[in-house]
């Protein structure tokens, strides 16, 4: 018996530190997977800092083992922003939290970790909201600073402008201050330029009023579209927020569009009956069209049918502008064994819309293969302040969502349709938004960004032992 008993505690024993050495390789020879699921990498290890202390050794450390750093937040892009082959991946979310509001100037500073979320509960209740975020709050300050969003707001421009200041741990250790009066060159390299410059610590975000808005909306013919807007929209001074869809669905493809305008309410006591912040929640019957839509045409018909009657119901609806700048549901998330979902955004000039949407439906009815699910339209003010700034004039922002099988030859074929829509984009003098799948050639990549080139070479400048790398300048460089 006690023998027995001696076997059953070594074979315990034996699998105890087969576990544990399993989980060890497990952690320190992690695999990711970009959020489509495209891109597969196999990093050294994975990390996090909770603190000033913990980030400077991290990147101390990696420079002593000639390491390399990727950043992550919520890893949402979708072509390797945030993963480079045996890197060390520095996860950011636990650096996160709220360090200052100064109320009477509208300012607040926030570790870069925190997400758009956290800022929203914290400055909700104090009337205030913010200038520019996504439409989702999930996302961290930090990696929407890399990507310089935009959103809703038609009168604020890109992040870049409500951005007062930040500081950055350098690939040489140290911790800089940056600003447009200090370090103003790498202010306009760190917003937009995808974690390759350092590590961005605390953000100071300007801030505004918290608004309640009264919602409109619209039907109306695509080609009618970008006149509506300029007459309707954009001179008027009530409206202040305001996104638009384009049907994919068959019978309507790439003809007609509704929109949703968000107009200061006349009812501005009513503020505080309206300030209780939503929650994200799944829509059951749209996640069930979009489902059938990923299916067949005539689910697409019902989908931007039950779509548009769902915003037709809205109309006249209050809401407050923190509000607005949360998600409606989360009915779009997607997992599926053989299939992803992927985004592309391509920014075109509002005078030039009509045109490009008739380029763009003539080339894609030639693509039966290519399961198009959704277009968003949103307007982004001319801003070029970022080194890889995407709106060089006015334009509209197309945000489009695509379903497709994640073997080789659907990429190769996606691939192809992609670059016909990224060309008819540049000859309609517009350009493409960096965060997705690197579907685009490196000449389309310098033709949508002019300073391509200077930013590569400042990349050399500020890290030229590329501490800190991923798998887009991997891709462009």
């Amino acid at each position: 018996m006690r023998k027995n008993r001696i076997i059953l505690v070594l074979v315990y024993v034996l699998f105890f530190f087969s576990s544990v050495q399993l989980f060890h390789i497990q952690q320190t020879n992690p695999v990711f997977e970009d959020r489509g699921r495209l891109v597969s990498v196999k990093m050294k290890t994975l990390t996090s800092g909770k603190d000033e202390k913990d980030l400077i050794k991290i990147v101390d450390s990696a420079k002593r083992q000639n390491d390399t750093i990727s950043i992550a937040g919520i890893q949402h892009s979708q072509g390797g922003q945030t993963l480079y082959p045996n890197g060390v991946l520095l996860n950011m979310k636990s650096y996160n939290k709220i360090l200052e509001l100064d109320e009477n100037k509208k300012m607040i500073t926030v570790q870069s970790g925190a997400t758009w979320d956290d800022i929203q509960r914290f400055i909700n209740p104090r009337g205030l909201a913010l200038k520019v975020s996504q439409s989702q709050n999930i996302f961290t300050v930090g990696g929407s600073l890399s990507v310089n969003v935009h959103g809703r707001d038609i009168r604020h421009q890109g992040l870049i402008e409500t951005v007062d200041s930040f500081r950055l741990l350098t690939a040489e250790g140290k911790i800089i201050n940056v600003s447009r009066a200090e370090n103003e060159e790498l202010f306009e390299l760190v917003i937009g330029g995808y974690g390759l410059f350092g590590v961005i610590l605390d953000v100071t975000l300007h801030l505004t009023d918290d608004e309640l808005y009264q919602i409109e909306t619209h039907s109306l013919a695509f080609d009618e579209y970008s006149e509506y807007f300029q007459r309707e929209v954009i001179q008027n001074e009530a409206v202040k927020m305001h996104l638009a869809r384009l049907s994919v669905a068959p019978e309507t493809f790439l003809e007609d569009m509704y929109v949703t305008n968000y107009l200061l309410s006349d009812h501005q006591e009513l503020l505080l009956e309206h300030m209780n912040l939503k929650r994200d929640s799944t829509i059951a019957i749209p996640k069930l069209f979009l489902g059938i839509s990923r299916q067949s045409d005539w689910g697409k018909d019902l989908f931007w049918e039950t779509q548009e009657n769902y915003t037709k119901r809205l109309n006249g609806s209050l809401i407050t502008r923190n509000n607005v700048m949360r998600s409606d549901s989360t009915f779009m998330d997607y997992e599926h064994a053989r299939k992803t979902e992927v985004l592309q955004e391509y920014f075109v000039p509002v005078d030039n819309y009509e045109s490009y949407i008739k380029d763009l439906k003539a080339m894609l009815l030639k693509q039966p293969e290519f399961n198009l699910l959704n277009i968003t339209v949103r307007y982004v003010e001319k801003n070029e302040k970022a080194v890889m700034s995407y709106a060089k004039q006015d334009m509209f922002a197309l945000v489009l969502l695509i379903n497709q099988d994640i073997d080789q030859d659907s990429m190769k074929m996606n691939q192809e349709v992609i670059r016909k829509m990224i060309d008819i984009t540049l000859v309609h003098e517009g350009s493409y938004y960096l965060p997705y799948y690197h579907y685009a050639s490196k000449d389309q990549l310098r033709k949508a960004y002019p300073r391509t080139e200077e930013f590569f070479e400042l990349k050399d400048k500020y890290d030229p032992e590329h501490l800190f790398m991923n798998l887009f300048y991997e891709e462009y460089h």
